[in-house]
């Protein structure tokens, strides 16, 4: 199975009018709410920090976009350098964003320094898509991203997966605000005998929940720092047991956007959305544009339980 790509892509370029996403636009979450798709993306401009912008669909491929960003960086220390690469659902009546915080961490000697502890996932909350609430941290003092929430509670819980170079792990929580540390388990990692997830694994978007349990988008890169796709299926009510996961990618790099753009060989998704019988899956294209390609939810399926 490999994902297909849509013959109008990139679907969202840079504004070079614009202050702030002037120089790429890449990595959205996208909801699909009320019939619109609703797409949060990750931009920079003059100042390469990166913003989160707003943009509106009836179709998933033409876009209204807002001129101001829907969240910039708070001032905090952790997201001096941008809020980046934002997970979007819908969850318990209200809307929730897992964006990245890129900043820097304070010293005793009051500087700010490079170093661990300056990626950090964070969680917001909104109730109309547009102003949002930090809530905080899902951890702190580590390098930690890619994480995202479940679509509904497990065992009156709610859940997430996150990365810790090089694993993807789950969490758990009670409100959303705190996660215990020592209830975190690593759900799976690379396999060094299989090539292209021989390195690094992360998840992509929000995981989709199917009779056969939750399916799940995941990105990996090799030796080379190519990135590409698979897919792997979770137990519903125990997502920590790998139900099965194919060998086998579903989509990499192939445009010259894709191949090149302001980081070579990067394909990049934090929204994987079904609508009808379709998954439309969007990606950033070399950390500078977006696209979308997309499959036959049936196919991805059959494919997650039996490839």
């Amino acid at each position: 199975m490999k994902l297909e790509r849509i013959s109008q892509n990139p679907i969202l370029l840079p504004d070079p009018a614009s202050p702030w996403e002037s120089a790429n636009v890449f990595n959205p979450g996208v909801v699909h709410h009320n019939g619109l798709f609703h797409m949060f993306y990750r931009a920079q401009g003059q100042d390469w920090i990166s913003r989160i912008g707003y943009a509106v669909s009836t179709d998933g491929i033409h876009w209204n976009r807002l001129r101001q960003p829907v969240l910039s960086p708070s001032g905090h220390p952790l997201e001096r350098r941008g809020v980046e690469d934002p997970r979007v659902l819908e969850l318990d009546g209200a809307f929730y964003m897992c964006y990245t915080a890129y900043g820097y961490t304070q010293a005793e000697d009051g500087l700010d320094h490079f170093g661990g502890g300056t990626i950090t996932p964070m969680i917001a909350r909104s109730h109309n898509l547009l102003t949002w609430e930090r809530l905080g941290p899902l951890v702190l003092g580590e390098d930690n991203k890619d994480h995202v929430l479940f679509p509904r509670q497990i065992r009156g819980r709610y859940v997430a997966l996150h990365r810790r170079r090089p694993q993807i792990w789950l969490a758990y929580s009670d409100d959303l605000r705190h996660w215990n540390p020592a209830e975190m388990r690593p759900l799976f990692g690379p396999r060094p005998e299989n090539g292209w997830d021989e390195t690094t694994v992360g998840a992509n978007g929000v995981p989709i929940e199917t009779e056969h349990g939750w399916l799940l988008f995941y990105h990996a890169y090799d030796q080379e720092h190519v990135y590409r796709f698979g897919v792997c299926l979770l137990d519903l009510e125990d997502p920590s047991r790998v139900i099965h996961r194919p060998q086998e990618p579903i989509f990499w790099p192939e445009e010259l956007w894709e191949v090149r753009g302001d980081v070579p060989n990067v394909v990049f998704s934090c929204a994987n959305i079904r609508v009808g019988d379709r998954i439309y899956v969007y990606y950033g294209g070399g950390d500078h544009v977006i696209g979308l390609a997309t499959c036959s939810f049936q196919e991805c399926l059959d494919y997650a339980r039996f490839g």
